[in-house]
């Protein structure tokens, strides 16, 4: 069957959703990957790229592009992925609504931030994350610019495995739809008017990075070399260490064009590859940097939008429920753009500018004494604390969603300064004037649920 008539009604579908044509221009293109090649038409095989030696390093920038940086910062735009409900921490609102440390949450730090270097700052909202969160934003006058404060991230329908067609669940037709991974932000600026509606009020440059990432704050030295080498993109990138093996890493294709490879693009026999963190050395914190003025000429040069390589993940049509159809989610990572440009690059960043929170695990960490909140509201490493890092393994069973993390730990964190890993086994509540040091476990083999309070722990307990 041709491409044109199996899409026919998925492009009803869509339009009944007031989904702009651009969009579905683009998602067609994706799904004829998906009828021409199936669920591997995504794959990067290890043959196919290369390692990435030599990378420039942040920290050994002139002194003179701070200075530079800061000149710019009124051209300046902060734009933070907010499209995430934290679903996996058992969250049903916008995870940036989260809070993190000292009362605040993810959103009000980055408006803190935003109102601290005076630059705008603009949201990239889901349909589930918008109401919600600009709620907040209007709780904050402090903030004014010249352009709205967010603008939508599309969605696209998943497709069921059996037939390819697109999903139905009458049941709860929120479930028939998905984001098209944050790799849509580039059409979703076009779309929404707001990559015009900048460029229109002078803003060249723009700083994008998640919203749960607390290190990912605008950094003049870096900028500053940005905007002076006229680079039209910039992905910060990290050390990898065994922690970031399944992270998306950075590769050079045999033009020599930068890469970015995400462990759903890798084929499973060169997994073992993948994870060599000594041959592919760098992995993408996610914080990029764009030259608004190219990305704009690179969209209008594109007949289907921007397109990037597929990444085609497979899911249950109900994500709650297992029972329910196998369905694809065609998606793509923003910083799979980094081999569209014509002299992108790529900047090694120290770890401080890589704090994500995925899970309860590093929620925990983060709002512990490992971490504070200076007075510039970025969120740094205690410098009392001993260990350069503390490993945290809660109890999926009991600490998974966050729920369940703050009724056991009601007086909040553990003192965590000394410690440098936590293993938690079974269910235990954590009551006040705790302290833990060097490598514990405490593990709880009982049924029932046990407290500790009131103690300095240096070994291992068993309840």
């Amino acid at each position: 069957m041709k491409v044109d008539s199996k899409f026919e009604h998925i492009k009803q579908k869509m339009r009944d959703e007031n989904i702009p044509e651009l969009a579905i221009r683009n998602f067609k293109h994706y799904y004829s990957e998906l009828l021409e090649k199936g669920k591997s038409g995504g794959l990067i095989r290890d043959r196919e790229i290369s390692p990435v030696d030599d990378i420039p390093h942040s920290d050994e920038l002139k002194d003179g592009y701070k200075e530079t940086g800061r000149r710019e910062l009124s051209r300046t735009v902060m734009i933070k992925l907010n499209g995430g409900l934290g679903t996996s921490m058992g969250l049903n609102k916008a995870k940036s609504l989260l809070k993190v440390k000292d009362g605040l949450s993810f959103l009000e730090i980055i408006i803190k931030q935003a109102t601290r270097d005076d630059v705008a700052l603009v949201l990239m909202d889901s349909f589930r994350t918008r109401k919600d969160s600009m709620h907040v934003i209007q709780q904050h006058p402090e903030l004014e610019q010249g352009v709205p404060f967010d603008f939508l991230q599309h969605k696209v329908p998943k497709i069921l495995q059996e037939d390819l067609t697109a999903a139905k669940y009458p049941q709860g037709p929120e479930h028939e739809w998905c984001p098209p991974g944050h790799g849509d932000i580039y059409n979703a600026l076009q779309t929404s008017g707001m990559l015009n509606r900048l460029l229109g009020n002078d803003y060249e440059f723009a700083f994008v990075s998640n919203s749960d990432n607390l290190g990912g704050v605008i950094d003049t030295s870096i900028l500053g070399y940005f905007a002076e080498q006229g680079i039209p993109f910039m992905m910060e990138v990290a050390q990898r260490t065994p922690a970031d093996k399944k992270g998306g890493h950075l590769a050079q294709r045999e033009d020599d064009r930068l890469i970015l490879r995400e462990i759903a693009q890798c084929p499973k026999e060169d997994i073992d590859n993948f994870q060599n963190i000594t041959k592919y050395k760098y992995f993408n914190t996610n914080n990029l940097w764009l030259n608004l003025k190219a990305l704009k000429n690179k969209i209008e040069k594109a007949k289907n939008g921007f397109t990037l390589p597929m990444i085609c993940n497979e899911k249950h049509l109900n994500p709650r429920d297992s029972s329910s159809p196998k369905v694809f989610q065609l998606e793509t990572a923003m910083g799979a753009a980094i081999s569209k440009f014509d002299d992108s690059q790529a900047m090694q960043v120290p770890k401080n500018r890589f704090l994500p929170v995925k899970k309860t695990n590093s929620l925990l960490n983060i709002r512990s004494d490992n971490y504070i909140l200076n007075e510039k509201y970025e969120v740094v490493e205690n410098p009392d604390r001993e260990f350069d890092r503390c490993d945290i393994d809660l109890d999926p069973v009991y600490y998974k969603l966050i729920d369940d993390l703050e009724s056991r730990f009601p007086y909040g964190p553990p003192s965590l300064l000394k410690c440098k890993a936590l293993l938690v086994k079974g269910d235990v509540k954590f009551g006040e004037n705790i302290n833990i040091m060097g490598t514990v476990t405490i593990w709880n083999s009982n049924d029932s649920q046990k407290k500790i309070e009131n103690m300095d722990i240096k070994e291992n307990i068993k309840l």
